[in-house]
């Protein structure tokens, strides 16, 4: 019994040592999915998946399932409340943990544990925290997201205007996420931010190129989390134009999420 444990603690080690090494030298998880059973959605879940979220359309068989079970777990991890008459249907919930499925795609793990909660309201809501009108925020201290569903809704309309209110709120709280968590997925999305950061802040006209240009919107520029929300909503939306335009920027981004899948 006490061998069995050793052995098992051993190979856990050596697992880590080999890991640490991929990742060092592809900047990626050595592996992303690995699961004993997958979850199922319903019929009315996957028609809203197929007919409403266009990201799961580009991904093949064997991705599709691996998401639809991924959107599964998040639904049961997350507590969603509807305020002013919300209903929380199925549309709600399947496209709301879609959108964070979406980018932690490429993520092992997948639950952005900073949130727990997520507040939706039929639109544009008042917040006690900012005492402002807000589509969205996200607050990290009480580990809640909340968001307008007419305002996340728009941001599907049109899939390559680079707004997407889902997007950017998930950004944000991956984005500290990232911070906290000592994960594989999480030091890789964090370490790639740094490089990304220095790649910018010695490399100036690059910066003054990414400044002048009309490409992201000037939101960007607020500061650095706003920065990254940004620019992820244009990788998300527009990726062939944003590798076009910014080629160093997009393949720090993709490291970053670690896409590789669905034509990035």
């Amino acid at each position: 019994m006490i061998f069995g444990v050793l052995l098992v603690i051993l190979l856990f080690f050596i697992f880590k040592v080999i890991e640490r090494g991929y990742v060092l030298m592809y900047k990626k998880p050595l592996y992303n999915h690995f699961y004993f059973y997958l979850k199922e959605l319903n019929l009315e879940q996957k028609s809203i998946l197929k007919n409403q979220f266009s990201f799961y359309k580009r991904l093949t068989k064997k991705e599709k399932k691996y998401f639809e079970h991924r959107v599964s777990l998040f639904i049961e991890d997350k507590e969603f409340i509807g305020r002013e008459n919300v209903s929380l249907t199925d549309e709600v919930k399947v496209l709301i943990a879609s959108t964070a499925v979406m980018l932690t795609f490429g993520f092992r793990n997948f639950y952005i544990g900073f949130i727990s909660k997520i507040i939706v309201y039929p639109k544009v809501f008042y917040s006690n925290t900012n005492k402002a009108f807000h589509k969205g925020e996200f607050n990290p201290g009480l580990k809640t997201l909340v968001l307008s569903w007419e305002d996340f809704k728009l941001g599907f309309h049109d899939d390559k205007d680079n707004l997407n209110l889902g997007i950017h709120e998930f950004t944000h709280a991956i984005h500290l996420n990232s911070k906290d968590k000592r994960d594989v997925s999480s030091i890789i999305f964090n370490n790639s931010f740094k490089e990304l950061s220095q790649l910018l802040s010695t490399n100036e006209s690059l910066r003054k190129e990414l400044i002048a240009s009309d490409y992201f919107r000037a939101y960007a520029f607020t500061n650095q989390f706003e920065f990254l929300a940004v620019i992820i909503e244009n990788f998300i939306e527009t990726p062939n134009d944003f590798k076009a335009e910014f080629p160093e920027i997009y393949s720090k981004v993709k490291q970053m999420l670690n896409f590789n899948f669905a034509c990035y």
